[in-house]
């Protein structure tokens, strides 16, 4: 089945009309009438993006977009509104909207918009199931091998390592070539890499 693209509009002849375009290029439609329904109905579980207008009763398209970046992140976000102000189209591309189009854009437009939507989709889905599996190669090593890795990956030596478990630095080394061996990795830069990409420790520190 083709990715899902989310219209979140209050105005249901529009929300028809776009929708049998995109229905017609091959996508898969779900309609919402604001923003409270799509946040009651929508799920995020499949592969798909939200086509969202900007000015809606109840919450706005502004608001909502805060709310679906927790409740569905990996969902891209294409703005398609009515009236919009320069800050307006600003504000949503800081906040993290894949793009941001006016309601008279071409079909053409459009249909470019939703399809790097959808790549932007593959690319989060992608970088997400790669920090899934790393985590699962950290949950692997055992209680003393993670505390080796915490200490090596902030940059302490054997000796320091050692000093702080009350242990040898020849337990230390033992320790650190299993903990390199589980994650796969050949170089503490490799290990300090993944360290980053997991959040335990901060690159800019």
């Amino acid at each position: 089945m083709g990715p899902i693209v989310h219209i979140v509009d209050d105005d249901k002849s529009f929300r028809i009309a776009v929708g049998r375009l995109l229905e017609a290029s091959g996508f898969r439609v779900i309609s919402y009438e604001s923003g409270d329904d799509i946040l009651t109905r929508l799920t995020g579980s499949e592969p798909g993006c939200i086509l969202l207008d900007l000015q809606m009763p109840g919450l706005s398209g502004s608001e909502l977009q805060g709310c679906l970046a927790q409740k569905a992140p990996l969902l891209p976000i294409v703005f398609l509104t009515g009236q919009a102000e320069i800050e307006d189209s600003v504000r949503a591309m800081k906040a993290g909207a894949e793009d941001f189009l006016e309601k008279h854009a071409s079909n053409k437009a459009l249909l470019g918009a939703i399809e790097r939507a959808l790549l932007q989709y593959e690319k989060r889905r992608t970088q997400q199931d790669h920090v899934h599996s790393l985590h699962a190669l950290v949950a692997a090593l055992t209680p003393r091998e993670y505390q080796v890795f915490d200490r090596i990956v902030r940059g302490k030596r054997n000796k320091q390592i050692a000093y702080d478990l009350s242990t040898s630095e020849r337990t230390v080394k033992a320790h650190r070539h299993s903990v390199m061996e589980k994650l796969g990795v050949g170089s503490l830069a490799e290990a300090v890499s993944i360290a980053e990409r997991l959040g335990l420790v901060d690159p800019a520190a």
